[in-house]
């Protein structure tokens, strides 16, 4: 019998595949794309996906493989095709890849588990109380974690007392695997078969009523039958045990063979009801609308087609009839949002019409309802989601048939993955996926990104277009109100013109509803003594704290450091403090001050970290238990309210002053979709603008709602300076501990890069932040014609990083490479 081996990919960043021997009682089984059980390291197990199958013998002894997890792939060719595009693209180990696209319930790891020596004597002489109390412990229960231990006998610290006992030879440490997923069943009854007969379920009833012994087990029968339409249907146990019912009763109906129990598989899914469905038919597209569609299923349109629309132009109406078409097809569909806020909404409407083919996968499910999204994406086409709605990590969902793929709001920076690393870009990473798939791409937004916008003047992506929103409905007007003039006139409250005070009054007194955007969340950005100027800041990172007053406390937004609030200045022990700036908890707060009566809610990280929480602030938004809501850019996204009249922007000054290249774009598209909130029905909407410099181009450009004027002179600045589309950009960031010692290896590093990129080396440099965590920071910018190659110029890079970690000096180094920064 042939001996294989078997290449595989672990959930680590390691810098390739590793080979494993395959037990030959595994030869007719194993397959590429199936889990395997392997041993990394001395002691580690996980759980890692069979790349290659051969029998070339490697150059080292091989490890045999410990199990097989499946019978057949999880993971198709295909996929794991995109998997080592993503890597080789995006500068990160496969097994970085691996570890985000696979669901963690997929992912299993080994866990230490502790039990007595085999060839311990059992004598507990010399031994200290807790050493003996361990002992004790493993002889009513042979196996045990650490953790259980601890818990046990209240020990804080408990593996020096194990590794002590270790190495004397008293209790072993093992590793065990642990499968994290397992299917849910419930407990269902039903009526047994002998009792379907309506003579005999009579005379069962006439026997338990003559006895008093069994009358408690009548009353659980009576109760069945009442939620069972007698008999016809199965229930739930929990559902009847729900009433209050007798537990011993209910055993002794089963018991005596009345009732049957069974085990079946119970999803943690929501289910949904598919019999009230709308027709797709009977969406009826206006002419801008139709053009549209029919361009993008045209059979000479680029397979990547733009879809520029102003807020409110009925783009959604478009993917719908494009999704129907696909289902038509037998193919699936993938919807890409920038936030999980945003599902909630466009899961309803795609509902509405698909009912239960419409699957949601995002980072708030738990564990194993990913897991269960995962199993019923790559189903069979009967039993499978047909439409997955989600996030960006949405992308690694393993599709049998993707036909069709649509990034909503494609410009948001969101679709941007920062940490940990593959730091890909959602939006790119599905034209790929769509490219391998042989599927469409539609990219919506009312604010393309320059870079998709300049892809479809150039004849790259195809372009249709919506000037006029939906049924005849007016853009809003957008006002701006200079605040250096009205503070001059002493026409401000707080943080609000008097200006939009008097236009939230209105809007409320109509029965309209108001949102309000300010992208700085808590209460206030810092505290400042107004004796010294002394700032506190944070102790791990370079940035002042934040005031909560939620949690009357100052809290650093990159680690998560937190202090009490000084009672007076730690430099010069003045206790004149005061707060400068403000965040949403501010606006909040003033809000209910000023609007006693007004119903004020706060959509942002702080106020959402509760499960479903932003879904339950939408819901109430929209059935108008909400009349203020006041957010950061989560209140900027294709939300779609009929009541809206008054959006305010509180200070746009913020937004256009980031020292970034895309700062003028990113605050044009923001101050855009935010005002794109109001006035979506027949009403026209007013949309306010607070700014300092009411005067800067972006704010022009919104005010006139001009996305050609910002596009042209964007793109000629950028053309200037060599930016992104005219160029590439690879960030290259590297982190210490040590200032110095970074310093010194960043010099290096730009150097060796230097002798091979030239001109194209920019740094290195501190950027805004140099310090977050305990980690000093420095930046190399390296930035490439847009015609040129990268493959070889990223594997060159990533050499020589390697070689800059080699030396002993610098094995510490972390080195973050971030292929296209937002």
């Amino acid at each position: 019998m042939q001996t294989l081996f078997a290449d595989v990919i672990l959930p680590l960043p390691l810098p390739s595949t590793y080979t494993y021997r395959v037990p030959q009682e595994y030869n007719d089984t194993i397959a590429v794309g199936c889990r395997v059980i392997v041993q990394f390291g001395s002691k580690k197990i996980y759980s890692a996906i069979v790349r290659r199958l051969h029998e070339t013998v490697p150059p080292y002894p091989a490890k045999y493989v410990l199990g097989l997890l499946d019978t057949t792939p999880l993971v198709s060719e295909q996929t794991l095709q995109f998997w080592e595009w993503l890597s080789a693209y995006y500068m990160c180990p496969v097994g970085d890849v691996m570890a985000v696209a696979l669901p963690a319930a997929f992912r299993l790891a080994s866990e230490s588990t502790l039990s007595i020596h085999p060839e311990y004597s059992g004598a507990l002489d010399g031994l200290s109380n807790h050493e003996q109390a361990i002992v004790m412990l493993l002889s009513e229960h042979p196996v045990m974690t650490p953790d259980d231990i601890a818990q046990a006998l209240g020990i804080a610290k408990v593996m020096p007392i194990i590794s002590g006992m270790v190495e004397r030879g008293i209790v072993v440490l093992q590793e065990e695997l642990h499968e994290r997923f397992k299917p849910r069943t419930a407990t269902w009854l039903s009526l047994a078969e002998p009792y379907h007969e309506e003579q005999a379920c009579r005379e069962l009833f006439d026997q338990m009523e003559k006895s008093s012994r069994t009358q408690k087990q009548l009353s659980v029968l009576l109760r069945f039958m009442q939620l069972t339409h007698f008999g016809q249907e199965s229930i739930r146990k929990k559902e009847l045990l729900d009433g209050q019912v007798s537990t011993s009763s209910l055993a002794t109906l089963v018991k005596n063979g009345i009732l049957v129990e069974e085990e079946r598989s119970d999803s943690r899914l929501e289910q949904v009801d598919d019999s009230k469905l709308t027709p797709v038919g009977s969406i009826v597209l206006n002419e801008e609308q139709q053009a549209a569609y029919d361009y993008c299923r045209r059979d000479d349109t680029p397979a990547v087609t733009l879809l520029h629309g102003v807020t409110g132009s009925g783009k959604t109406e478009v993917y719908i009839r494009l999704i129907a078409d696909t289902l038509a097809a037998g193919r699936q569909v993938l919807f890409l949002l920038p936030e999980i806020a945003l599902t909630a909404q466009f899961i309803n409407r795609l509902r509405r019409y698909f009912g239960s083919q419409v699957g949601v996968y995002h980072s708030r499910f738990s564990m194993s309802q990913r897991a269960e999204v995962w199993q019923h994406t790559a189903g069979e086409p009967d039993n499978r989601y047909n439409v997955l709605i989600g996030a960006r990590s949405a992308i690694f969902l393993p599709f049998n048939d993707l036909g069709l793929v649509i990034v909503d709001e494609e410009h948001d920076s969101s679709f941007k993955q920062y940490e940990p690393s593959p730091r890909y870009h959602g939006r790119d990473t599905a034209i790929y996926l769509a490219h391998i798939s042989g599927a469409r791409v539609v990219l919506g937004s009312a604010t393309p990104s320059i870079e998709s916008m300049y892809n479809a003047r150039n004849g790259k992506y195809g372009l249709a277009t919506l000037r006029h929103r939906y049924g005849g409905g007016q853009l809003p007007e957008v006002l701006c109100v200079d605040m250096r003039d009205a503070t001059r006139k002493k026409e401000v409250r707080g943080h609000f013109s008097q200006f939009l005070l008097d236009h939230i009054a209105d809007a409320i007194a109509s029965g309209n509803q108001v949102i309000l955007f300010q992208n700085r969340r808590g209460f206030s950005p810092r505290l400042e003594c107004d004796d010294c100027h002394y700032i506190p800041q944070c102790q791990n990172c370079d940035v002042s704290l934040v005031y909560h007053k939620a949690t009357h406390s100052l809290r650093c937004h990159y680690c998560g450091y937190s202090i009490p609030i000084p009672t007076e200045c730690p430099a010069c022990h003045s206790t004149h403090l005061s707060m400068k700036g403000f965040g949403t908890e501010r606006v909040e707060e003033d809000l209910s001050i000023l609007f006693p009566n007004a119903r004020i809610a706060r959509m942002d990280l702080d106020s959402t970290t509760e499960k479903n929480r932003y879904t339950q602030m939408l819901s109430d938004f929209e059935e108008r238990r909400i009349d203020i809501l006041v957010g950061t850019q989560m209140v900027t996204k294709g939300l779609d309210f009929s009541h809206v009249s008054i959006v305010g922007i509180l200070s746009a000054d913020s937004l256009v002053s980031y020292p970034d290249f895309r700062s003028f774009e990113r605050a044009f598209q923001q101050m855009t979709q935010v005002s794109g909130r109001a006035g979506r029905r027949d009403t026209r909407g007013t949309v306010i603008i607070q700014a300092f410099n009411p005067w800067h181009q972006a704010i022009r450009n919104v005010i006139d709602n001009d996305y050609e004027a910002m596009y042209s002179s964007q793109t000629a600045e950028r053309r200037v300076f060599r930016y992104p589309p005219f160029s590439r950009i690879i960030d290259i960031t590297l982190r210490h501990r040590d200032a110095e010692t970074l310093n010194e290896a960043a010099a290096l590093f730009a150097n060796s890069l230097r002798q091979v990129f030239a001109q194209r080396v920019v740094g290195p440099v501190y950027p805004n932040v140099p310090r977050v965590r305990g980690l000093y920071l420095k930046k190399i910018m390296l930035r490439f014609d847009a015609g040129e190659p990268l493959s070889q110029a990223k594997n060159i890079i990533l050499q020589l990083g390697e070689k800059l970690r080699e030396e002993k000096s610098n094995r510490t180094i972390q080195i973050i490479y971030d292929v296209d920064p937002q």
